[in-house]
């Protein structure tokens, strides 16, 4: 059976229902293009049910996150933001009494990019409380002094916690280092050579972009996005980046690894992917040429309509 087949099998049997969007790529050609509709939301505003095109935009939640990864290559290749191995507090002067504290002298840019810093973070609570993290990030007064001062819990490196804080730090590193607002940057170095023409940075109260999760692109963009990760950066983003930021680091699981923001498997087949609340994807694998975009609006529930997807069409791919 043919991926097109299997596809339109799990649609017509009401076994993807939240599925919005989804882009197939092989050796760089679109070999599936879906859309559905449903109920979308820009965070936690609703926009209604939406019937999705391939123009609509749609929240791609922390698939931002690997796009902050991205573009942290570019600006690192241009001198404008530190090497992973730099002192993290030592680019937050501002902060000097966090500077100051030894319990943090250890922190590292790489932490960061890991999310290994050792600091207190738990995002299990809704997305609509301030029980969760990011969310009582996002209501600070300085989201970034928020995350650098949560109390020390573990020594930086030895542990990896799901942390939207994380990626705020390396946002603020970019926009700092290139005296740029992220979302200039970004259209300017990644969105606008990579061919994507539009797209939607939202931000917080401060006005600053939120960069752990508030993109919204289309599938073709993220489908884009995928091709160029997988094509080593095509001079875009510097492929010995690339090689770094998908490189297995904190191992999460059996089959499982995180790198630079990206998440990095094994098993029969390597796979890269970015992930976002809902079921939005970016999945790669490099040995079949394979890119899957996916959005989807299954937000803070089970992602059953991606997972079916994604083990519909690379079943396709190994067995056909």
């Amino acid at each position: 059976m043919g991926i097109a087949a299997r596809i339109d099998g799990l649609l017509s049997d009401g076994e993807a229902p939240g599925l919005h969007g989804l882009v197939v790529l092989r050796s760089g050609r679109v070999v599936l293009e879906r859309y559905g509709a449903g109920e979308d939301f820009r965070l936690d505003q609703s926009l209604g049910h939406v019937v999705f095109d391939a123009g609509t935009p749609h929240d791609v939640r922390s698939v931002t996150k690997s796009v902050v990864a991205l573009l942290y290559g570019i600006a690192l290749a241009e001198g404008a933001v530190p090497e992973p191995g730099e002192k993290l507090l030592a680019r937050f002067p501002e902060y000097p009494d966090l500077v100051a504290d030894p319990a943090r002298a250890g922190i590292t840019v790489e932490h960061v990019l890991t999310m290994t810093l050792g600091l207190e973070w738990d995002e299990t609570a809704p997305y609509t409380s301030t029980a969760n993290s990011e969310i009582a990030m996002e209501v600070a007064p300085d989201r970034h002094r928020y995350v650098l001062e949560r109390p020390v819990v573990a020594e930086p490196g030895r542990q990896w916690v799901y942390c939207g804080g994380a990626s705020a730090l390396l946002g603020r590193l970019i926009a700092k280092g290139t005296g740029r607002p992220l979302a200039e940057y970004a259209g300017e170095r990644l969105f606008g050579p990579a061919g994507i023409s539009a797209f939607e940075w939202m931000t917080g109260a401060d006005g600053v972009e939120m960069a752990a999760a508030g993109l919204r692109l289309t599938p073709r963009d993220l489908a884009a996005l995928g091709a160029l990760v997988l094509d080593g950066g095509r001079g875009i983003v510097p492929g010995e980046w690339i090689a770094e930021m998908t490189r297995p680091r904190v191992r999460l699981g059996d089959d499982t690894s995180y790198g630079y923001q990206w998440y990095v498997g094994g098993g029969p087949r390597r796979w890269i992917a970015a992930h976002g609340n809902g079921g939005q994807r970016i999945y790669l694998q490099p040995e079949r040429e394979l890119v899957v975009a996916v959005t989807a609006g299954e937000y803070n529930a089970e992602q059953r309509s991606t997972a079916a997807v994604l083990r519909a069409v690379t079943e396709d791919v190994t067995t056909g």
